[in-house]
């Protein structure tokens, strides 16, 4: 049941970032710089994932904390 949500949530959002993209590109002078801006949002995103999935010592200390 959860899965079902996250996967509508997941397409929702698709759907919406599509549909900004292309509002943009058809606002085309002044839409460049809301391109550039999800492009610079979409590149901090990918960069804080990598570094997360990446980092094992914090997940070692927070399986080792005692609650």
């Amino acid at each position: 049941m959860e899965k079902v949500a996250y996967v509508i949530l997941a397409i929702v959002a698709i759907a919406w970032l599509i549909a900004m993209i292309v509002g943009m590109v058809a606002a085309f002078p002044a839409g460049i710089i809301g391109l550039v801006v999800i492009l610079a949002f979409g590149l901090l995103f990918v960069k804080a994932l990598k570094e997360r999935l990446a980092s094992k010592k914090n997940d070692r200390y927070s399986k080792d904390v005692e609650k």
